[in-house]
This record gives C-alpha cells, structure tokens and sequence, in this order.
C-alpha cells in the first residue's frame, strides 16, 4: 500500500482555484469487500475564477477503473493513471459518469473506503475520496451529494451515509437498498458510508426552534451498554451550541458511528460522525474517568464541527487550523462549561490546566524541533504530517486570544458575523480573523503574524516599583530564544500578545489596578495587557506596597514567561494567588526549578537532597481543605519527565528519572501520614457517578496512593492497593490499583500481587478491547527495573495473542506507550530502544502510513540529547530513512535527518 513516488512539495503560495467545480454528486455503490463497484454521476462546469484549463485532471489511488460517460454517451478520451484520471478535450458544462471498482478488504490504511471487523467504514480526510473514486479532492471543490447503496442484507443490515434517508427497501437476491441525500453543499473529504451488522441508541430531542431532531449512536450488538454516555454528551453538545453561539443542528437526524479499526479520534463527515471505539464506549467498569471526559469532549468536538469546519470549511488543507483550531477552542469552552460553567473559575481552571499541560510538553516540543511549522503552515509533502500539535492545541490558543481581547461578548459578536459571511463557503484563517475584527471595530493586521510564525514566544519580564511615587512599571519584551531553524525562518516581527496580569499584596489579596493615564482604578484585579512591540513598558499608579506580580494570568497567551521569582515567593503565589492556573503555575515553576537542579546533580553523579521548603509547599497544598479535590491532584502532580528533559539544555532521560523518583519517595516518606489521611478521606463508596465533582475525589485520592507505592517500604501501599483493585466497582480505581502495585513491583515491593492483578485483569476484560488496551498500555509505561527492563516485556507482549500491529488502537496502547510515555526505559543507554522503535515503524509502513508517521515523531528531537545518545538515535533514523517507502514516513525522518 505505500506510495513511492517522488514527493513533491506543496506550497500555500501556489494556491489557485480549481479550475472546474463540481455542482451534485450521486454515488451508488455495490458493495462487496473484494470489490466494489462504484458508479459516480457529477454535474461539473469549468470555472468562471480561474483559468482555462486544457482537460480535466481527477485524483484517483488504488482504483480500478471501468469506463467514463459524457451526458450519457461513452467517453473515449479518459486516461487512467496511478494518481487519477485524465480527460481531454470536455465541454464547458457536462455531466459525467465514471465506473470504478475498489478493494476495501484490502485495504489497511484504515484511509477511503474499507472493511473492519466485517462490515464498511470511510475515512476521507485529508485525500481518501480519491481512493473510493475518481474526483477533485481537494476542499474548495464543495457539492451535494445524494448516495445509494446497495449490499446484502443478511451480511450488511445496516446501511448508512450522510445526511437524510429518502427511501430503502429491498432488491433480488437477497440484497437491499438505502438512498441518502445531503441537502448541504460540502467537499468530498466530509463524505462517509457505513454498512454492516450495527445496532444503534436513539433518542429525539427538539431543537431550540421546535424541530424533531433523531440521533443515533451506532455500535456492534455487544457493545450497546456502553452508548449511554456518548449520547448525553451529544444532547449536552447540542444544547450548548445553541445557547453558547445560537447554532441549531441543521439536518433531521445526527448520527454516531462506532469502529475499532480508526486512525484517528473521530471524523465529523456531515451528520454521519464515525469515532474510534475508544471515544464512544463506556461503562463504570471498562471505561475510566479520563475516558469519560475524553468523550464527552471529543463528541463535543466532531458536533460542533458541524458549523465549524462544515457549514463553513477551509479553502485549501494550508488552512487547517481554521477549523481544527476553532474547534478544539469550543470543545475545550464546552468542557469547561460542562465542569464549572461560566461563572465557577476553580472549576473551569482544571480544565485549563490539562489543556495547558498538553500544549506545553507536546506542542512547545513541536515549536523546539525540525516539525516546527506555523499554526498556518506554508508548505507540505504530505498533508496527514500536518494534523499536528500546532495547528490543533496552539490554534486553539490562537482563537481564545480574540475571546481575550474581546471578551465572550465581542466574540461571539464576530463569530455571528462569520456564519452570516460565509455560510456555505470554503475560507481561510484571515476570513476569520477580517470577521472578528469587523465585528469588534479593530484592526488586527499584527495578529495576523500568530498563523505565519512559527515557534514559541518567549516573554522576559522586568519589574520596578517606585515606594516615593507609588509606580509599578512592568517591563515586556518578546523574542524567540532558541527556536530551530524551521521556525526561525518564519518569524517577522513582534506578535500582538494579550499579557494578563494581577498585582497581589503582602497580605495576599489582589491589588486595584489603574494603569498610567487612567481616571480611576479598574474593578477587575486581572488586566489584559495589548503588548505589541519587542519591548513595552506599562506603569500602573496609586500602587500603595511592592506588589508580587502574577504573569500570563489564566495562560492568556502560547508563550513561555521568563521572570526570576525566589522560591518564597513561588510558594506565596502557590498559597494566595486569585488566580487558579496562576497558582497551579507557581507549584509548577517551584518543582521544575528544584526537579532541573537535581537532574544536574543525577547526571554528575552528586547525592540528591531536597529543601525543606518545597515539602512544606507540597503539604499545604495536599493539607488545604478549600481547594478542590481536582485541583490538588493537577497541583500535586510532579511535571512530566519528558516535558523536564525538554528543559535542559542537554536532555537526559535517566538522569530526569532518576530526579523526578528522588522527589517523588521524599515526599511520600516525609507526607505519609498525610497521604494516607487523603486517601481515607476520598474514597467515593457506593455506586459510580461521572461526575466532575467525584472525580476529583478518586483523582486525588488515586494520586496519593500512587505517591505511597514509593514508600521505602511500600507494604502498606501493597495491601492498600490489593484491596482496592478487589474491591472497585469502577474501571478508574482498578487501573489506579494496578498501577500502583505495578510501580510497588519495580521498588521490590509486591511483585506477586501485581502479576496475580494483572492476570486477574485480562481474564476478567479480555473480551473489551478497550480494556485490553489499557492493559498493555500499564505493562508498557511501567517503570521496570535493571533486572527487569521494560523494553523485555513490550517484546514479549508483541507475541501476546490480543496483540494486533494493524490495528491502530492495539499498535498505540503498547508500542507508542512505551515509545512516548516513558522516556526512561525507551531511552536507555544500550540503544535497545531505538532499534525496537526503527523496526515497529518499518513494520507500520508497509500497513498503515498515517500510524506509522505518528510513531516516527518519537524521535524527531534526537538532537538534543546527550552525545551516546543521539548516536543510536541518529543510526535508527538512518535505518528507517533506507527502508520505509511512505510519503508519510519519509517527510518525517527525512525533516529529523537534515
């Protein structure tokens, strides 16, 4: 399946309209996995924006192609060729017909049409329209689309496609038909067909106009108990974008479908949603708190793509974050609102925290590489590279600047001028940003250079308070440091940055704030700053004590703030900050600063000690009975250690690991009591609820027995673990249990006890692949030991029979679990980790291009690691590079090597 042609480079500076348009599709297909048939009928015209061309060129892979007809009369002048099909010589305005035949049995890139666990699934974004039938697959190519599918009904009941069912019934031979039309204009990529032996939840809700709307969440039979979640999630979606934007559900019926086999989270093709299993199913006892977020958000997230990226999609794929950036910022609103609504800041803080964990340890890694690209990007080989951290987490960001500097009401005002503009259209990221800033009466040029620029910002703050004329001015100046090449090449000047800031008092209470030249104090304690310049200077006045500065409240920006707080007065703004990320922030600050000066000392070999002080900052936290049990788990959680290697100037895995469990035992030796006491005190008894507000308390509660696991004598954690894992009655209690007398294990501390869970674990959930996945993934992400190293036990669970490469699911919970989530065992000094990670992808690329580009990321930031280090990392590239024949794959090693 791999494509080995020459890549070619595309570039957004070489967009031209197409130059014919499409007007109506009609598709039918008989489908039989070994080969089906496809007949596709399009009313196509040249178009009046763009130049003559001499024939008609149409995207075409993997296809078998049968005949063209032109208004009805065979067509001899069509050539087909490996990319797609040529036509000489067509008139003006035409209809035209094209027979094709496809293999969707074997086809395991899990990309355009394909069979998975017996029945039919698409995937066609970015370009796999083209390899169901020949057509201009590109994103400005917009049409309607009626679909009749033919199959046999004992095999394939169900049969589905986007929009509204206008007739079905049945045809000779035991076959049956369905007819779909899509009333809505939309590109080829947001087409899907499902058919199979599905069954489905329904519901009907009315929308905020009165109309009867059917939704359906379609699984496999066995499967139905898990739907209720991933239902209510898309009745709250529903309701949410009605009140939060005035977005009605525009067709009579939304449909989710569920398939194991997906590359991706889920695909928002037009009322017809197909998800990965894994953001759809769950249950209390197979699906985890995590996984129930995780849902809600990610259905969420493909609902509200109905306008954002349907209604209204991109113009070329070098828009991308126009809707993947703006949909990611509603869906992270929505789950705010979900947690805390609009009012409740603790609440929608933790919220904010996770996403802002994300961003840092995996786009700020992204900027700091040879993948770094602008949220818009200005070039590609292959378009699949590019759904990405950047255009996803950091165009999110970019979108809530302009909540920001507007506030909700401006926004929203600009995105009502959005949809009235351009409803129906294909448009690009300064559509949207001219929309915002007409709405809002502003010029916003400058911000343009956030879509253009790639790397992230740093900002170095100087502070002066003068007590004679009580001034506090707070100097701002904006730089990129160290970015690599990638991204120094695109920057051009200073980004318009909406800098939050408050102003806390020796007592701890927030200060008034009245900038120079102001009449009177504002009401608000947080000012958003407009820093536009490389360096600007804003006083406030009337300041009547030296106040501690609280920077980049509520991270109002993507950017890394350089200021040299001591470590009391980290601990200050930990203890009193108003501000819930801030505070969250400076335990954050206060433990990498102490976590980096230990990975010095490990990597020197010097004994490792910690400071009083960061213990003491540590159990006011866990001690501190008015904050919530949610937020003391985010701000009791150590920084990651592969977000913690990134920082150093030289990144050393073992030596960050050595830190980062160095830390972790002194505060479970010295806070035992503590930490018991919290584990008593959170326990949820009773039935499960998938509540925010429990859990927070099995978050908190599961944190501090994974802190006990690293007693020096981890006795008690063991029989506290034990006794959990026999007694939950929920998947988030279990899996904590079991990773807590897995990490007991690896400190010689109940090694029977884990093995005899973890065998307990498969027999109990070996027929939920879910499950299983979690299974292997806490096999993979263990920490292991000399004696015992975890690379052994992922080579071993590779020959497991539940073990399956070509599925996406089974390939991420083990390999990229161990190859991602943890650095220590992956990166050991013998190389033995970079030679498995060079085979696995190898592997990979002969299946499935798209998953296998995803693992090859694993090593892009090879160059930043210590000497014996990058030599192994550099000869695995080497490997790879020699071998894969993917586009995919090749942009990726290729980008590292350079």
């Amino acid at each position: 399946m791999a494509d080995t042609a020459t890549p070619n480079v595309i570039r957004r500076a070489d967009y031209a309209p197409p130059a014919f348009l499409i007007d109506t599709v009609a598709l039918e297909f008989d489908l039989v996995p070994e080969r089906t048939i496809v007949r596709n009928t399009m009313r196509v015209r040249r178009n009046p924006d763009a130049s003559r061309a001499a024939h008609l060129e149409l995207m075409g892979e993997q296809l078998e192609f049968v005949g063209a007809e032109i208004d009805g009369q065979p067509f001899a002048n069509a050539h087909a060729h490996e990319h797609g099909l040529l036509l000489d010589n067509v008139p003006d305005s035409f209809e035209l017909t094209l027979t094709s035949i496809c293999n969707p049995a074997a086809n395991t890139t899990l990309s355009g049409l394909y069979v998975s666990g017996g029945n039919f699934f698409t995937q066609c974004e970015a370009e796999g329209f083209r390899r169901i039938t020949y057509f201009l697959d590109r994103p400005d190519v917009m049409a309607t689309f009626t679909v009749t599918l033919r199959a046999s009904r004992a095999d394939y009941p169900v049969l589905l496609s986007n929009g509204n069912l206008l007739e079905e019934g049945d045809l000779p031979d035991g076959r049956h038909f369905a007819r779909w039309e899509d009333p809505f204009r939309k590109p080829s990529y947001l087409f899907a067909l499902v058919a199979g032996k599905l069954v489905a939840l329904e519901e009907r809700v009315k929308s905020g106009s009165g109309k009867e709307k059917l939704l359906q969440v379609w699984v496999e039979p066995h499967d139905l108990d898990k739907t209720r979640h991933a239902m209510d999630s898309l009745i709250h979606s529903i309701r949410w974008d009605e009140e939060r934007f005035g977005l009605e559900l525009d067709l009579d019926r939304f449909m989710i479908v569920a398939v194991s086999d997906f590359n991706m989270g889920a695909m928002e093709n037009k009322g017809l949603n197909i998800f990965n299993t894994k953001y759809v199913l769950a249950n209390p006892e197979t699906a985890t708190d995590t996984d129930f977020a995780n849902i809600e958000a990610v259905v969420g997230h493909e609902y509200f793509h109905n306008w954002t990226g349907n209604r209204v999609t991109c113009r070329d794929w070098f828009q991308l974050s126009l809707k993947e950036g703006l949909t990611v910022f509603r869906d992270q609103e929505f789950s705010a609102d979900m947690a805390g609504g609009a009012t409740d800041e603790a609440a929608r803080a933790t919220k904010r925290i996770e996403d802002v964990r994300v961003l840092r340890q995996m786009q700020f890694a992204e900027d700091a590489g040879p993948m770094a690209h602008p949220v818009r990007p200005e070039s590609y080989v292959e378009i699949n590279n590019f759904y990405t951290m950047t255009v996803y987490e950091k165009g999110s960001e970019v979108v809530r600047m302009y909540q920001t500097l507007f506030g909700r009401d401006g926004f929203r005002k600009g995105m009502d001028l959005y949809f009235k503009r351009h409803d129906g259209q294909a448009v690009t990221c300064d559509d949207f940003r001219h929309a915002l800033a007409d709405a809002n009466g502003r010029d916003l040029a400058q911000f343009e250079r956030w879509y253009s620029q790639a790397g992230t910002p740093r900002v170095s703050v100087r502070t002066q308070y003068d007590a004679a004329q009580r001034r506090y001015s707070v100097t701002l100046r904006q730089g990129y440091a160290d970015a690599p090449p990638a991204a120094r090449e695109t920057q051009k000047g200073p980004l318009l940055i909406p800098f939050a800031i408050g102003l806390i008092g020796k007592d701890g209470a927030d200060l008034p704030l009245k900038l120079e030249g102001e009449a009177k104090a504002s009401a608000a304690t947080t000012r958003v700053l407009e820093f536009t310049q490389t360096e600007q200077s804003f006083t406030f006045v009337d300041v009547a004590q030296e106040p501690l500065p609280s920077l980049l409240r509520n991270f109002s920006a993507p950017v890394i703030v350089e200021y040299d707080y001591s470590a009391d007065q980290l601990a200050f703004l930990l203890a009193h900050d108003s501000d819930p990320f801030n505070r969250w922030e400076a335990g954050q600050r206060l433990a990498t600063r102490e976590l980096m000066a230990l990975a010095g000392r490990a990597a020197s070999g010097v004994p490792l000690q910690l400071d009083d002080s960061v213990v003491a900052a540590f159990a006011r936290v866990l001690t501190d009975e008015t904050l919530s049990p949610a937020f003391r788990e985010l701000a009791l959680m150590l920084p990651s250690e592969a977000y913690l290697a990134e920082q150093m100037a030289e990144s050393n895995p073992a030596a960050v690991h050595a830190a980062r469990q160095f830390v972790r035992k002194r505060l479970a030796n010295a806070l035992e009591n503590e930490w018991l006491k919290v584990y008593e005190q959170h326990r949820t008894p009773g039935a499960y609820e998938a509540t925010p507000e429990a859990a927070g308390h099995r978050a908190l509660k599961n944190l501090a027995l994974s802190y006990l696991a690293e007693l020096d004598d981890p006795a008690e954690a063991v029989r506290l673990a034990s006794a959990q894992y026999d007694a939950a009655n929920n998947m988030t209690d279990r899996a904590a249990a079991l990773s807590a007398l897995l990490n007991a294990a690896a400190a010689n501390g109940g090694s029977v006890q884990a093995q005899q869970a973890l065998d307990d674990f498969y027999r109990r959930f070996e027929k939920e692949p879910l499950v299983i996945d979690k299974w292997f993934a806490l096999q993979a992400t263990q920490r292991g030991s000399a004696q015992r190293p975890v690379i052994d036990i992922v080579r071993k669970l590779m020959t497991h029979p539940a073990f399956n490469l070509k599925n996406p699911n089974r390939a991420r919970s083990l390999i990229f679990s161990f190859c991602a989530a943890n650095p220590a065992q992956f990166h050991a000094e013998d190389g033995s980790g970079y030679a498995f990670w060079a085979d696995q992808v190898i592997a990979l690329d002969a299946i499935n291009p798209q998953v296998a580009a995803r693992l090859a990321r694993s090593l892009e930031l090879w160059r930043r690691f210590t000497p014996a280090l990058r030599e192994g990392m550099r000869a695995a590239l080497e490997k790879v590079a020699s071998q894969v024949k993917s586009r995919d794959v090749r942009e990726i090693v290729e980008k590292a090597l350079a």
